[in-house]
């Protein structure tokens, strides 16, 4: 007898209970996936981690920059003169009077009919600079119309010129204009001269101070008067660039205009930014504790653990960050993060907090001992530094740490991979096993119903023989 859907035999609910066998066999593939859940979240929470340590090592290395302890503000009175200054300035106060601004020289030709027709054949151009440099583009095989000459100088850098086409309107109307690529003399053309082709070197030849025929505008180199003229005791500067780096050491002055007027130029200090990079020092390392804390906890009511509850690499980041941040040098007032005013917050847990009114007083009274403390191959972020590196590095302890995880984690998938299969070859063992159960109750219950019926047969056979 055919079996078209197993149980029909029986009567048994064999699908529902093949489902619940399934169930029961899935609680180990549940268990795998509960460590496999655990193992990604510690592979994340070891990121995490360093995420934090190294934002805390940032911020340490930016207090240990030379310009960050003893920073140094500047100011200008006036827009002619833009300024800034490095860990280099001196405070102090200075007049400069801007006489005049450094300018590029600039070379018009005579103008032309004709922008797209060459002048003369072939030749080469030689270009001589007032200091001293002489280049040359060759223009053998190559265009010498307006537009061609524009397209060969630009696509030099060397020759130390741009040039363009100005349109006057006029009945020649097209002028090649030459330009220095950066101001003053120096960069200034002296000389122009075409071998090769006369009729080029009629247009474009020029011979400074010479008989030529462009329009120069002279190049100009910036002149600036330090603290009044020289005749009153001043200094007189000249720069072929508008920008003077070293007139004033530490400081960058950006000419902007001429000014008949003094523009007085103000260094002084400026502390803010060492209360801003002790400020968000402490936050790092707050920031670092709490990160640590939150994933090392475990919550006693719910009885559940975090993703690194009793996890010893986070344990020894979070002990030795916190060895590192007690260094003190053996010299000075200022030896320590506490005698800065920063000390530990007493309503957390490991963090810190910022007594500003002494870290300002600090840093008034104090400066050399805070640099010292902070700056240096023996100074507190070089602790820092050395004690978060080994964590840091790409083959360093967290590096390492989320290896194994990503191993555990292969590990696991095989492991899913083979009790998946193994459940499904019990699965299917008793499926097979319960189609053999239910054939032979179904060829047993046709057997009853067989002689059930044979039976009643002889039983009413009597009944009619005894009439």
């Amino acid at each position: 007898m055919a079996i078209s859907s197993i149980g029909v035999g029986s009567g048994l609910p064999i699908e529902q209970i093949l489902s619940d066998l399934r169930k029961s066999e899935n609680v180990a593939l549940e268990l795998v996936q509960n460590r496999q859940i655990q193992e990604t979240n510690r592979f994340s929470a070891y990121g995490t981690i360093k995420s934090a340590l190294e934002a805390f090592k940032n911020a340490a290395e930016q207090l240990g920059k030379p310009g960050t302890i003893g920073a140094m503000k500047s100011s200008s009175n006036s827009e002619a003169i833009g300024v800034s200054t490095s860990e280099k300035a001196i405070a102090g106060q200075y007049r400069l009077t801007v006489n005049t601004l450094a300018s590029a020289q600039s070379l018009t030709t005579q103008g032309q009919a004709d922008r797209t027709s060459n002048i003369g054949s072939g030749g080469s151009i030689s270009i001589t600079l007032g200091d001293g440099t002489v280049q040359t583009l060759d223009l053998s095989g190559k265009g010498t119309s307006l537009n061609d000459l524009v397209k060969a100088i630009n696509a030099d850098d060397k020759l130390g010129v741009s040039a363009t086409i100005i349109n006057d309107g006029s009945d020649a109307p097209f002028r090649l204009m030459l330009t220095s690529r950066t101001t003053g003399t120096d960069a200034a053309v002296t000389e122009i001269s075409v071998s090769g082709n006369s009729e080029l070197q009629g247009l474009i030849g020029f011979s400074s101070g010479g008989t030529h025929s462009l329009t120069e505008q002279a190049a100009v180199n910036a002149s600036v008067y330090v603290n009044g003229s020289p005749e009153n005791g001043g200094i007189a500067i000249t720069s072929q660039s508008n920008q003077l780096d070293d007139v004033i050491e530490g400081v960058k002055l950006t000419l902007t205009k001429a000014s008949a007027d003094p523009v007085t130029i103000t260094v002084s200090r400026d502390d803010t930014a060492a209360t801003t990079a002790v400020n968000a020092f402490v936050k790092a390392y707050n920031s670092l504790q709490t990160t640590i804390r939150n994933l090392t906890t475990y919550d006693t009511e719910a009885q559940k653990g975090s993703a690194l509850t009793g996890d010893s690499l986070a344990r020894r980041v979070q002990s030795q960050m916190r060895e590192a941040i007690g260094f003190s040098t053996d010299s000075g007032a200022m030896r320590s993060l506490s005698d800065l005013g920063i000390v530990t917050d007493d309503y957390t847990i490991g963090t810190l907090k910022v007594d500003s009114e002494k870290l300002e007083k600090a840093l008034k009274e104090n400066l050399g001992d805070i640099t010292n403390l902070f700056v240096g191959d023996k100074s507190l972020t070089k602790a820092i530094t050395n004690a978060a590196d080994p964590f840091l590095r790409s083959d360093g302890y967290i590096a390492s740490a989320q290896e194994g995880s990503t191993e555990a984690l292969k590990r696991l998938e095989k492991q899913f991979q083979s009790t998946s299969e193994r459940i499904d070859a019990t699965i299917e063992a008793y499926r097979q096993q319960f189609i053999g159960l239910d054939k032979t109750l179904a060829q047993m219950n046709s057997l009853s119903t067989y002689l059930t019926q044979q039976l009643s047969m002889l039983s009413n056979l009597g009944k009619e023989s005894s009439k």
